[in-house]
């Protein structure tokens, strides 16, 4: 499918269909339901300074065309994952991405250099939609300064292509977008969960045991679409969707909205070969389109 291959930040991938963090484990644990070669890359889920247990249970609530989530960013911490994890994942020509998440810019440095000492990972992808305990819970994915003061300590440390995965839970997503773009970020991705609350009606509390969760999935589909047009139009540097799809059309469409990539997430969960599917339909869509290369659709929106 050579009409997909696409170059993002420097990197090569086969296509430009990504398994999003948080819905693709560590990778391996697909490695029997999917081949993982076919992917055009994968965000394993989010590695934190030190090991994390998660949310109370429930965790997850089904919705009408989507889901809520709270995991609660459990994972094994990030030097458990260059020991145990790392190592099987360079088995495989698929683009590794680390996804960074802290609650401190001192943790989000600290995973980088961590990181920057492993060999066998392609890039970073920055989760900012986390409190700032240092600046009393304001959130970096809602402050313009915030962002920008945390990727421009970040970018120095990372040899590797420096990703910011943007929240959807602000006012204007540009001038985030543009924060992360002036600090010396080399891509943002787009959109994060939206906060989001299911209640049992009969006992009258929240569906997830956190209370509150992060809604993704088909319903989102429409504002993420609108959001990363927004985003691709205030920015310079590349810019990966995501919200929603399931199709290779739907990946056409936040290609057309400004698009270089897209990140393939809540689908995962019903169908673990997803992203190999809709790369193939992505592939049979420019062909019955009549183009020659998948870069000739990103960003042709006409409004």
């Amino acid at each position: 499918m050579s009409r997909l291959t696409t170059l993002l930040c420097g990197i090569p991938l086969q296509n430009p269909v990504i398994a999003a963090s948080g819905t693709y484990g560590y990778g391996l644990e697909f490695e029997k339901v999917t081949d993982l070669n076919a992917l055009g890359g994968l965000v394993v889920k989010g590695l934190s300074r030190e090991p994390m247990p998660g949310n109370p249970p429930p965790r997850l609530w089904e919705t009408e065309g989507g889901m809520i989530n709270s995991i609660g960013l459990q994972n094994i911490g990030v030097r458990a994952f260059v020991q145990h994890k790392l190592p099987a994942l360079r088995r495989f020509r698929t683009a590794i991405f680390a996804n960074v998440f802290g609650y401190e810019p001192e943790d989000y440095a600290e995973v980088i250099r961590i990181l920057e000492d492993a060999e066998g990972i392609a890039g970073y992808e920055l989760n900012v939609s986390c409190p700032n305990t240092r600046h009393g819970g304001i959130y970096f994915s809602s402050d313009p300064a915030l962002l920008h003061e945390l990727v421009s300590l970040l970018k120095p440390l990372a040899r590797r292509p420096l990703i910011v995965k943007l929240s959807p839970n602000v006012a204007r997503i540009e001038p985030l977008a543009q924060a992360a773009e002036q600090a010396g970020a080399d891509a943002v991705s787009l959109v994060n969960t939206f906060v989001a609350l299911a209640i049992d009606p009969h006992s009258r509390k929240p569906r997830i045991g956190a209370g509150y969760g992060g809604l993704s999935g088909p319903a989102i589909k429409p504002i993420a679409l609108r959001m990363v047009h927004e985003a691709a139009k205030a920015v310079r540097i590349p810019v990966i969707g995501m919200g929603g799809i399931r199709s290779g059309t739907d990946a056409a469409e936040f290609l057309i909205a400004g698009a270089s990539a897209v990140e393939v997430g809540t689908v995962n969960f019903w169908d673990p070969a997803a992203p190999c599917r809709i790369a193939r339909e992505l592939d049979d869509f420019l062909r019955q389109e009549n183009l020659n290369h998948v870069k000739e659709l990103v960003g042709t929106l006409q409004i």
